[in-house]
């Protein structure tokens, strides 16, 4: 793990530029997710915050087309090199569900996101429903720590870090009842 803060630390020396660079990494295979370079970058400048959480965004959907092109062309052995074989179940079990509207619910919440992005490579979701689910998840997620960033400044910190996690479950339950919601109408109108 010491490696990995040794390359955070030089990422947020370059500022932009690194937070891009983890963004990309952390959609198809580096560890560590764009928040902790996109907090502090935000609380130093809250004026930016919403610049930093759009960039971060598209660096995080042009890593989710890596991540979708790393398991179309390598499978499921490169994302067992990743991942226990457990999470990738449950990975599996979303893309039955929901097939690519995985991604948006992956992209907001604290699941490693780049389970998802190569597994919809394996599972041959359409590269247009990985950019579009790709940006509505991590859209809505990095963009609400930008707003909260911008709204309470310093202070976001202690806010995201105590209730960003909550935040995110309660907001990928409901979005996972408004899809089920939504499956059940439209199967019950095509009878």
């Amino acid at each position: 793990m010491e490696i990995i803060k040794t390359i955070l630390e030089v990422l947020n020396n370059y500022g932009l530029f690194g937070l891009i660079i983890v963004a990309f990494t952390e959609s198809s295979f580096f560890p560590i997710p764009p928040d902790v370079l996109l907090i502090p970058l935000s609380i130093a400048n809250p004026n930016l915050a919403i610049v930093y959480a759009l960039v971060t965004t598209f660096s995080s959907v042009a890593g989710a087309v890596f991540g979708w092109w790393i398991g179309k062309r390598f499978g499921r052995k490169v994302l067992r090199k990743i991942v226990s074989d457990q999470i990738i179940e449950k990975a599996d079990t979303y893309f039955e569900k929901y097939g690519g509207q995985s991604l948006a619910i992956a992209g907001f919440s604290p699941i490693p996101y780049k389970v998802f992005t190569i597994l919809s490579g394996i599972s041959k979701v359409n590269l247009k429903d990985v950019i579009i689910w790709s940006i509505l998840g991590r859209g809505a997620r990095f963009l609400l720590e930008g707003v909260v960033i911008m709204i309470l400044g310093k202070s976001a910190e202690n806010f995201i870090n105590h209730y960003f996690g909550w935040i995110s479950v309660v907001v990928v339950i409901l979005v996972l009842m408004i899809v089920v919601i939504y499956k059940w109408l439209k199967r019950k109108s095509d009878r």
